[in-house]
């Protein structure tokens, strides 16, 4: 126990008694030691209790920041002290070194205060559960906490500033020599720096695991530790380190701080990686600078991010989706209770109601904490300003000699960007659809111009990135910012999208991603492209009602092959989506049906009955889901034919156009149709008149000799009852003009004539020799082509099929166009051979 502590504690010195206390036996290192060693250790004894569910804190904190303050001479002899204790930076005892160093080392227990129910339930139980709390209650709370966690975080700043700036006695044995003294001064300083980085690079490295998605809290650091750590960083960082002065050479650094060895890379493959820092080491003059203090702490400042702010936003959505997930289950429980209360299970059921209705309750309440420790507008707005800082050196190392980037970037990939870890924009790209989502204000700010400018040349760089789901992360900050997702967002988007280098080259890099999409090499892929490609939808779409983004379409689509491949794929998905869409549509009508019959229902065995009703459960959700997609689709398709029409004619993609449409037609307008009714159809958001009208929009979008001969070429769906039956639901309904009605019918007219003259010159060849067969389809060859493996195919059907992959369908070998040949000779035969049956 120290005797100095309690006046300390008091206050009740006399003014400028500590600083000539510290002054006057700071040169006898023995009794400071004797003295200022207990009080030390006393004042982290008496925080590691403490809570801010009251001041009580505070005296043990501001004691502390007043005593490292101290100077006696150029130094400030408690900072020196702290640093030689055994506790300022202890080994670690278990495998929980992460939360060791929160509990057992000299900061870590100040360090640890802290809002987050998981980390002290003091602060939920004294504030948030009460039974009145109003939502004005709730914010001014909220607001207290925060102001108090601020000026924690205040005085945490100003003791690692002092650890950090303080540079120790000098050795006396060394006093006669000036130079000597200089050197020792400056070393010194760097020792004392070094203590104070140390224990932030080794809190980094002990918590390193709080990064992965799955993470066991029993061995790292709590959240809030982590918060207050960048924050403190934060506070040394932003505003204060130039970028002038950071070496973008730090994370190969031999002796880094910051270790990138296991991460993932934005372009380079782990042994590229290895081979290139092992030659940067080799060579006379490494491009790297001795650590300095302004890059270590700028890289380290970034790494903490990395393990702070982005794993406490992720959980604060998981506890969100835990609160979903559990009042959901509430809900069918109670829903349900008179079924499933004079059953055998009743009294399991009636604790387990009980059970989840408490677990909510505490989720609640846990995160009104974590509304006031994540969602502090304080803490958010220092990440963005470190954020624009790290937006700069992301460009600055993307093209290293461009004094302002612009696009394109260079072809070749600098080896400085391609072997950064992925997290470099990974978390950026996270933290800014946090803040748009729930904190959308916090990003009307400066610093988002910087920010808003390596987006654009990321998302139109994507070569720059192998690893396309991360492309898909910024083209989801973008989707988040579009005013039909985030309306407070409005004036950031078209900022955004009203960016030079967006104008010229934003539209391409969307559709040609919208392709490359198709195939990213994870198991998912199928099912991943489409959320994907929803939110390019949603942001293509807002591009098309401003006219400079709508001129820049309509000229991709004069250049023909990248935009045929981009409608190929936008068919793929409308094919695939409405037929799945109406499936589940089918599917939902006829279990409805089968519950109306009540007679016939209860004849089903239970087993048979919950069978079909889990599957009405999950064909609604389905249906959902397909049928949002879908809508957009045919949205893309319905917008961009009213300018564009050639494309979507390509001779590989005009007859199937037509079948999709003709195919869709027949499901809304055929003797089937009403297997599409079903109950509460907006729950779905299934609106047949809406997609009806827009089907029959493309249509007279179209409308032209070339479309009407792809409509008559389409054998399998296309009759004329169908534009009949069509022509009469859009009167009945009220869908179309008598006008447009009435171009619909010439339309209809000018097929029915193009069938019958295809009917009359038709040949019937009997049976087709093997050779003369396409092997995909077995119809007739009409210009064959010879592929690098010696297969002969259809060259229409071979371009149809190297549109959605460029490989030989056979042997899954790369293919381009380029590499198919003519069978010239074989043609000829063909000919010769349809002569001679026709003679026949």
């Amino acid at each position: 126990m120290s005797l100095l502590l309690p006046y300390l504690l008091s206050h009740n010195l006399p003014r400028g008694f500590l600083p000539e206390l510290v002054q006057t036996i700071c040169p006898d290192k023995d009794t400071f030691c004797m003295i200022f060693e207990p009080v030390l250790h006393c004042l982290t004894r008496m925080i590691h209790p403490l809570s801010l569910d009251s001041d009580e804190y505070k005296d043990p904190l501001c004691v502390l920041t007043e005593l490292c303050d101290i100077k006696s001479g150029n130094t400030r002899p408690v900072c020196s002290l702290i640093v030689k204790q055994n506790n300022w930076l202890p080994d670690s005892l278990t495998q929980a070194a992460g939360i060791e160093l929160e509990k057992l080392s000299m900061l870590g227990p100040f360090l640890g205060l802290s809002l987050f129910a998981e980390d002290n339930t003091r602060v939920v139980e004294k504030y948030f559960s009460g039974h009145q709390l109003t939502p004005d209650n709730i914010r001014i709370t909220q607001q207290s906490l925060q102001h108090g966690l601020e000026f924690v975080r205040n005085e945490l700043y100003k003791i690692t500033h002092t650890i950090l700036v303080n540079s120790e006695s000098r050795d006396s044995a060394l006093s006669f020599i000036a130079t000597a003294l200089e050197r020792n001064s400056k070393k010194s300083q760097i020792q004392s720096r070094d203590s104070a980085l140390s224990f932030i690079a080794t809190a980094l490295e002990r918590n390193s695991k709080k990064s992965q998605i799955q993470v066991d809290e029993r061995y790292v650091a709590g959240d809030g530790f982590m918060l207050n750590l960048l924050s403190v960083l934060q506070m040394l960082t932003v505003n204060k380190i130039s970028l002038e002065k950071v070496d973008p050479y730090y994370p190969f650094h031999p002796n880094s701080r910051v270790s990138i060895k296991s991460e993932t890379r934005l372009r380079a493959l782990p042994n590229d990686c290895d081979k290139w820092t092992e030659k940067l080491k080799s060579d006379k003059k490494p491009p790297w600078q001795d650590p300095k203090f302004p890059t270590e702490c700028f890289f380290v400042t970034l790494h903490c991010h990395h393990l702070s702010i982005v794993p406490a936003t992720r959980r604060y959505q998981q506890r969100l989706k835990a609160i979903r997930d559990v009042s959901r289950m509430v809900d069918e429980l109670e829903n349900t209770e008179p079924i499933w209360s004079k059953l055998p299970n009743a009294s399991r059921n009636k604790e387990l109601l009980k059970k989840w209705k408490s677990q909510v309750q505490r989720l609640n309440k846990s995160k009104l904490c974590a509304d006031a420790a994540v969602l502090d507008e304080s803490l958010l707005r220092r990440c963005l300003q470190f954020y624009e800082v790290h937006s700069d050196y992301m460009l600055k190392v993307a093209d290293p000699k461009s004094s302002g980037v612009t696009l394109p970037l260079p072809t070749d990939v600098p080896m400085q960007f391609a072997a950064l870890p992925d997290f470099y924009i990974e978390d950026l790209a996270e933290f800014l659809q946090f803040i748009l989502q729930y904190v959308p204000h916090v990003a009307d700010d400066p610093s988002m111009d910087r920010i808003l400018h390596l987006l654009v040349v990321l998302v139109c760089s994507s070569n720059y990135i192998g690893n396309p789901y991360l492309i898909a992360k910024l083209v989801e900050v973008i989707f988040v910012m579009n005013p039909a997702v985030q309306p407070r967002s409005q004036s950031l988007n078209e900022k955004f999208l009203m960016h030079p280098l967006a104008l010229q080259h934003l539209v391409p890099a969307l559709m040609n991603f919208y392709t490359d999409i198709e195939s990213t090499g994870a198991s998912s892929e199928f099912y991943d492209k489409f959320a994907i490609r929803y939110h390019l939808s949603i942001i293509l779409k807002v591009m098309w009602t401003i006219p400079a983004h709508q001129n820049r379409m309509i000229e991709e689509a004069k250049k023909g092959k990248s935009f045929v491949k981009f409608v190929n794929m936008l068919m793929n998905d409308t094919t695939f989506l409405l037929d799945e869409s109406l499936d589940c549509l089918k599917r939902i009508h006829e279990i409805q049906e089968a519950l109306e019959n009540t007679d016939e229902w209860e004849k089903q065995s239970r087993e048979q009955q919950q069978s079909r009703q889990r599957q009405l459960a999950m064909d609604e959700k389905q249906c959902r889901s397909y049928l949002t997609l879908a809508t957009e689709t045919v949205d893309m398709f319905h917008y961009l034919t009213q300018k564009i029409i050639g494309p979507f004619l390509d001779s590989h993609l005009g007859d199937r156009l037509a079948a999709m449409l003709n195919f869709n037609l027949q499901q809304l307008c055929g003797s089937k149709c009403k297997n599409l009714k079903v109950k509460n159809p907006e729950k779905y958001g299934w609106e047949p008149k809406k997609l009806l009208d827009s089907l029959t929009d493309i249509y007279l979008h179209l409308d032209c000799d070339d479309f009407a001969k792809t409509i008559a070429n389409d054998e399998r769906s296309y009759k004329k009852e169908l534009f009949d039956d069509a022509i009469g639901r859009m009167r009945r309904a009220r869908i179309k003009t008598e006008q447009e009605i009435d171009k619909f019918r010439k339309l209809q007219d000018k097929v029915e004539e193009l069938v019958r003259d295809k009917n009359l010159a038709e040949t019937d060849y009997g049976e087709i020799p093997e050779e003369f067969k396409d092997p995909l389809m077995d119809t007739l060859l009409d210009d064959p082509v010879i592929l690098p493996s010696g297969t002969v195919m259809e060259k229409s059907i071979i371009m149809r099929h190297l549109l959605n992959s460029q490989t030989d369908p056979f042997n899954r070998q790369p293919l381009t166009e380029d590499e198919l040949k003519p069978a010239t000779d074989l043609k000829k035969k063909i000919q010769q051979w349809k002569i001679e049956k026709r003679k026949r």
